[in-house]
């Protein structure tokens, strides 16, 4: 089965999952136990929330999206320290206005993805991010594989 995630989404699945996401500045975590064949994807907008009170976690922050997938992960018997982390996106979409010396909104989500998965002490074995353009992403829960291709500049 298929799962496709919007902004703000993420999923927890088995091996029959194939979770697939397009990406620009957001960025996807893909969490992965080899020994059991569950996997999480997330697909967040903004590393964290800006001092906003929420009712709850939201999986538009990479924070909240990581504590969403663990706590399902965790629920299904995943132990999460042996899973391992691919990190894709954080693309720059508007080269000419992104271009001051401040990091922009894909940079800080891609390095926030990389200090969760520090804090968490989980292994990152591959990534993909940041460059200038957009991602297609598809991950295959029953191997472990990602898929990336990245669009070009302007094109969909």
């Amino acid at each position: 089965m298929e799962v496709y995630l919007l902004p703000g989404e993420y999923f927890v699945g088995n091996a029959r999952y194939r979770i697939r996401t397009v990406l620009g500045s957001c960025v996807s975590i893909t969490l992965w136990h080899r020994r059991l064949r569950i996997g999480a994807m997330s697909h967040f907008l903004l590393s964290e929330r800006d001092g906003e009170a929420g009712e709850g976690l939201s999986g538009r922050y990479g924070r909240d999206a990581m504590a969403l997938m663990v706590a399902q992960l965790k629920e299904r018997g995943v132990p999460v320290l042996e899973c391992e982390a691919k990190v894709f996106g954080g693309g720059t979409m508007f080269p000419g206005i992104e271009a001051s010396a401040a990091p922009g909104i894909g940079q800080r989500n891609g390095l926030a993805a990389e200090q969760l998965l520090a804090e968490y002490g989980i292994p990152v074995v591959s990534e993909s991010l940041f460059g200038t353009g957009h991602r297609h992403i598809l991950f295959d829960v029953a191997t472990g594989d990602v898929w990336v291709r990245q669009g070009e500049k302007g094109a969909a």
